[in-house]
């Protein structure tokens, strides 16, 4: 075995708000156990390369934009995502001591929200991008005039395809061996409120987008300096926006049809 690849455990929005500890708890602990079950009795000539990915869901509330790596420790996460963020950063800290320690080979890669097939529809639980477009296909085919969304869609975020993603992890696995983190992004921030003209139009919606200010917007702004990535390791983001969501609402309308 020559790679190990740790996802980040799924933190939507809702849940993060509602279920704080769950979001705390199970990347602190279920994470936490790969380097360690790893590194005793290893030597660093035949560790496996880990790659653990964590999540920009929980940046400073006023970062620096664009975020640059080195920002990390710059204040307190963003209130709706503190203790997922909190539990993200102490496993850098692991993941840096066990490198310090054990010569462990291990790096920590920081991916924008991922979008794409097979993603996560469920709208108590799923992130912004597949919520969208199920309320958006779902008031398409029953008629609805319009459709409610949370906040008042001034907030901009960062996406990447889910491909684009897997391409990243695997090529920072097998060329890149240092204990800074690594963001992976397009590098382009899109404001949720043209989001959701351009799902709307994609998914055939033609009714109004009614904004709901009194739920959160949560973080003003999220753009990534992809600078390190595309140095250290030649990553580029090759998928559009455009194309990422039309493959998206292809792959759940046929989700829906079939059920597979």
């Amino acid at each position: 075995m020559s790679s190990i690849y740790a996802t980040k455990s799924p933190c939507a929005p809702g849940f993060a708000i509602t279920g704080p500890i769950s979001s705390f708890t199970p990347p602190r602990s279920s994470e936490a156990s790969v380097p360690i079950a790893c590194t005793p009795g290893c030597s660093s000539t035949r560790m496996p390369s880990w790659a653990f990915t964590s999540s920009k869901r929980r940046d400073w509330r006023f970062a620096p934009i664009p975020f640059r790596e080195d920002d990390l420790w710059n204040g307190y996460p963003e209130e709706t995502n503190a203790p997922y963020g909190v539990a993200k950063k102490a496993l850098l800290v692991q993941l840096q001591a066990y490198r310090q320690e054990y010569g462990f080979n291990g790096i920590y890669l920081l991916p924008v929200n991922l979008y794409g097939p097979e993603d996560n529809f469920d709208l108590e639980t799923s992130h912004v991008i597949p919520a969208m477009i199920r309320k958006f296909i779902e008031a398409r085919d029953s008629g609805e005039k319009s459709v409610v969304l949370w906040g008042d869609g001034s907030p901009t975020r960062e996406f990447l395809y889910v491909e684009d993603a897997a391409d990243g992890i695997v090529a920072a696995a097998e060329a890149y061996d240092k204990p800074e983190p690594v963001n992976l992004g397009r590098g382009e921030e899109v404001a949720i409120s043209d989001l959701a003209r351009t799902i709307a139009e994609k998914s055939g919606f033609h009714g109004e987008i009614v904004w709901d200010p009194s739920k959160p917007n949560g973080q003003p702004r999220r753009k990534l300096d992809v600078s390190r990535a595309a140095a250290e390791f030649a990553f580029r983001a090759g998928t559009s926006m455009e194309e990422g969501l039309e493959k998206t609402i292809r792959w759940y309308e046929a989700f829906r049809r079939t059920g597979s």
